[in-house]
């Protein structure tokens, strides 16, 4: 960093920013030049605010550097000679204070404070006048990034082998500040001018349309962009690269764009419709157009996250955009679909209405991904996205029933805690619990309110109460006094959940609520109430009945006694049910011998309350896996899946303590319960949606387990394939399995290694690299991590998940956890602090240990970072918490187990014998 100026700090010279004292808070912290730095906080002073930015940045792609300049026109709200702003490894080679555009500019000092990644620009003879409007011009030079935030280098190779570098954007949450000196909060919108430079062999991409292009001198362009609308820095993106795109409009007008690398243009079409599908139909939905006259879809080489909500320019990984018709699975058209409805639901909710502060993030998150169900389910029913909506609140619950949660709105300041707000409860439950509160509003009544809300704060900024607000004044509700902020801060406000227990005598319904809580402290469980929307349906009632809970206990009645009683009617809600007295066993019989009477829905959320029952002492063991039983007859997707999302962790935690014979005594049984529908399973890509991605899992099951008909069949398509050379076309659902099968050998690994460096096709790549890492060959496991790290021969991009695959397989899970150790220091740099990236590592790698040995190992590594390599992330605590969870539910139900297996499934399985000891 380059100093311009020193400053002989004068503190009764300043307003506008607090003096420090003994009684008034911390002293000022020391600049890098080592005088006082004129702010004490994380968070910027409000003495000024940008109104519009003018940037210049022209990155070398052979240098792998850029400069850059910024006018940042700006309005002051109280009297100050002094300017904080963010800035992070940038070079500022300039800085000057202008009092008009173009006027000239006055030289100011510049302060560093690189903790905070703050400067402050410091006048010796101007003082800012309140209301007053001024400008600052910033110059500036930096390396582009090795990392996957701020402005930063990604490189793929052709198809001859030629690497090709380019260089894209990713500010969000607070990365901005790496490409240029910026005030980076959300709530500092902002209008943008930008212009980049480049050479004539690439082009240019930014949020808005490109107005012209200026040749200069040196044989440089300039491409300049129009003015953007007003919104944060956290949106700006641009990209300098050689890509090529195709185009549609919506029946709005808009210009839609998808952006790839040239090989890879065929595969943007799926991508491109499906965009402009649901573009309009937010258009509709919201009843606001959409603001811009394009929107272009980039698919980046390297991208750490899934995608990105950039204002007109939104941004994917690779496999989370591109679509080969002849090679991609039913299962990845959902993902693109729902993570393009996701991003585009984003333009409205985030870019448009933006929370204030990042401690409201699910005010974006969550909405988008709620969004994203609603969109796909009118767009593409063909889908079926409902299907896979309950499983993520199952995905929130998990991290949600930890003392190490949070709640849905919880205070942040420093980068890494805003990183961590990325996570599934912002994401997840903050879905969930919209979900929730459409279902208990209607969902005519939730449109009407969320719409009057972006519309009354279009280009502004909210917190939570808004959102209650707007929903308050457009709820029409059979209950007058219904307070839907009191209700709703009850869900984003507290970290957890209810547990409901319901007593049934006769038409009496006694109702319980506490905290559901994994763990040994009842002191963390007092406390805690939520305003609780139940629905039940009876053996008398097909219609829904609800009931608002508001109090720890109620009562309510039922208008005739009923053989039996489902609360959370297709698990609407974002609690779980516990039944006493005989409530368990009438919903077991009734499993046994009517399943269809319940809903899919249903079912799948009685498979997952049961097991969520049994790991706080509410149920024992037994009583879980008699429900399971009925399972044989099962053949919806939810439950079907519910049920191995129960039971396969019960092996996996045997497997990590080397328990040979109940492991495979419970692999056999859920062999057993499934074997009828794995047999009936045809190895083609017939069936919708749901039925090709139920027998894509059940297949590749069938094969890890050594069903021996799966392995027959797979190992002779992989033959054939392989004969082929990769060319011949193998139905893309079963090729999962066929893949795993064809991994065990070092031939077979090698073969697949090599198909998966030629393809260009992004998703059949993706299932070779998880074939790969479920293979028994530990050594080639060890390479797999080794080269992603490295990232030349598999994209660093995709560390995070090798490793956690090979963390689930019974040849690697030592390897992935010594890895993990090893380049600690290297991961935290690449992947950032607080990274989702990060926090799937630590949980992934330790998640099925359960010995009090390695919960001392992991507690010792962890204990000895600081806070700067990640001592204080929540990832580290939620590790901890469910490996404490494991060794207590072993300890607890391991004999039950094994008694319950003796009684009910007395046979093993008989497997491959290649596969006695693989796993996914």
């Amino acid at each position: 960093m380059c100093l311009l100026a020193l400053l002989v700090w004068v503190t009764t010279a300043l307003a506008g920013v607090p003096h420090a004292s003994r009684e008034d808070g911390p002293l000022f912290p020391q600049a890098t030049n080592g005088q006082p730095f004129p702010w004490n906080k994380m968070r910027l002073p409000q003495a000024a605010s940008p109104l519009h930015y003018d940037l210049l940045i022209h990155p070398n792609l052979t240098s792998l550097d850029f400069s850059g300049s910024v006018k940042i026109q700006m309005e002051a709200h109280e009297e100050t000679n002094t300017i904080v702003l963010h800035s992070k490894d940038l070079n500022i080679t300039k800085a000057a204070l202008l009092a008009s555009a173009e006027g000239e500019g006055q030289i100011v000092k510049v302060l560093e404070y690189p903790a905070y990644q703050q400067i402050a620009l410091v006048s010796d003879s101007t003082v800012l006048k309140k209301g007053g409007v001024y400008f600052i011009e910033l110059e500036f030079i930096a390396k582009l990034s090795d990392s996957f935030n701020g402005f930063y280098k990604s490189t793929y190779q052709t198809r001859e082998g030629e690497e090709r570098v380019l260089a894209s954007t990713q500010f969000e949450a607070t990365s901005a500040r790496l490409a240029f000196p910026c005030f980076d909060e959300p709530a500092f919108k902002a209008n943008f001018s930008i212009r980049i430079r480049r050479e004539s062999r690439h082009i240019s991409i930014s949020n808005m349309p490109k107005l012209r292009t200026v040749a200069l001198p040196d044989g440089l362009f300039e491409d300049q962009f129009d003015v953007t609308v007003k919104m944060s820095t956290y949106l700006v993106a641009f990209i300098v690269c050689d890509f090529l795109s195709i185009s549609k409009n919506t029946e709005h007008g808009v210009k839609i764009s998808v952006y790839t690398v040239p090989e890879k243009i065929d595969q943007a079409e799926f991508a491109l419709d499906a965009a402009v599908r649901l573009l309009d139909f937010f258009d509709g939905y919201f009843d606001i157009p959409y603001p811009l006259p394009k929107q272009d879809l980039a698919a980046v080489p390297d991208f750490q996250a899934g995608a990105m909500e950039n204002w007109g320019l939104t941004t994917y990984r690779e496999s989370a955009l591109l679509f080969d018709l002849q090679k991609s699975s039913a299962s990845n058209k959902l993902a693109i679909t729902t993570i393009i409805a996701h991003e585009l639901a984003h333009q409205w909710f985030g870019n448009l209405v933006t929370m204030q502060w990042w401690n409201d993030l699910w005010l974006k998150e969550g909405f988008a991904k709620f969004m994203e169900f609603v969109s796909v389910n009118i767009t593409n029913p063909e889908l079926q996205v409902e299907d896979s909506f309950l499983r993520k609140c199952f995905e929130a619950m998990e991290v949600d029933s930890l003392s190490s949660s949070h709640p849905v709105s919880t205070p942040v300041e420093n980068p890494a805690q805003i990183q961590e707000m990325f996570d599934d409860v912002s994401y997840e439950k903050g879905a969930c619990i919209l979900h929730m509160l459409r279902e208990f509003l209607t969902p005519d009544h939730f449109k009407s309110g969320i719409v009057h809300y972006l519309k009354q704060y279009s280009y502004q900024n909210t917190v939570n109460t808004h959102l209650w607000e707007s929903l308050t004044t457009k709820k029409q509700h059979s209950e007058d006094d219904l307070d839907i902020k009191a209700m709703m801060e009850t869900w984003t406000l507290q970290e957890g959940f209810p547990l409901i227990t319901v007593d049934v005598k006769g038409r009496e319904v006694r109702l319980n609520q506490e905290r559901y809580l994994k763990g040994e402290d009842p002191s963390r469980t007092s406390g805690f109430l939520w305003h609780v929307p139940l629905t039940y349906v009876t053996s008398n009632l097909a219609t829904v009945h609800r009931f608002l809970l508001k109090t720890k206990t109620d009562v309510l009645y039922l208008p005739e006694e009923a053989d039996w009683v489902k609360f959370n009617v297709d698990m609407s809600g974002y609690y779980i049910v516990h039944y006493e007295g005989s409530g368990w066993d009438d919903l077991i019989t009734l499993l046994k011998h009517n399943h269809t009477a319940l809903s899919s829905n249903d079912r799948a959320s009685l498979v997952n309350n049961v097991f969520q029952l049994v790991s706080v002492g509410k149920l024992p063991l037994d009583k879980a896996l008699d429900l399971t039983l009925y399972l044989s007859h099962e053949t919806e997707i939810m439950p079907v899946m519910q049920g191995f999302s129960e039971l396969v962790p019960l092996y996996k935690l045997m497997e990590k303590r080397d328990m040979e014979a109940l492991e495979n005594h419970m692999k056999g049984y859920i062999m057993h319960l499934f074997r009828g529908l794995i047999d009936r399973q045809a190895w083609t890509d017939d069936g919708s949606a749901s039925e090709r991605m139920l027998r894509s899992y059940l297949l590749l099951f069938a094969c890890v387990r050594g069903h021996p008909p799966c392995v027959s069949t797979a190992t002779q398509l992989f033959n054939k394939w392989k004969k082929s050379d990769g060319n011949m076309s193998l139905p893309i659902d079963i090729s999962h399995a066929v893949f795993t099968v064809g991994a065990r050998t070092e031939e077979g690994w090698d073969f697949l290694f090599k198909m998966y460096r030629e393809s260009l096709s992004t998703s059949l790549k993706s299932r070779i690299k998880s074939a790969l890492s479920s293979s028994p060959l530990a050594h080639k496991l060890i390479w797999m991590m080794e080269q992603s790290l490295e990232g030349s021969l598999m994209k660093t991009q995709d560390l995070p998940y090798v490793v956690t695959s090979v963390s689930n397989n019974p040849k690697g899970y030592k390897h992935a956890w010594d890895f993990l150790r090893a380049n600690w220091h290297s991961l935290v740099k690449k992947f950032d602090l607080g990274s989702h990236s990060i926090a799937h590592m630590v949980t992934g790698v330790t998640s099925r240990y359960s010995t009090r040995e390695m919960l001392e190992e992991i507690q010792e590594f962890f204990g000895s970072l600081t806070a700067e390599t990640g001592a204080e992330l929540r990832c580290i605590q939620q590790a901890l918490e469910n490996v404490e969870e494991n060794i207590r539910w072993m300890d607890k139900n391991l004999l039950l187990l094994q008694a319950w297996l003796d009684k009910n499934h007395p046979e093993p399985a008989q497997l491959d014998d290649h596969f006695k000891h693989s796993e996914l």
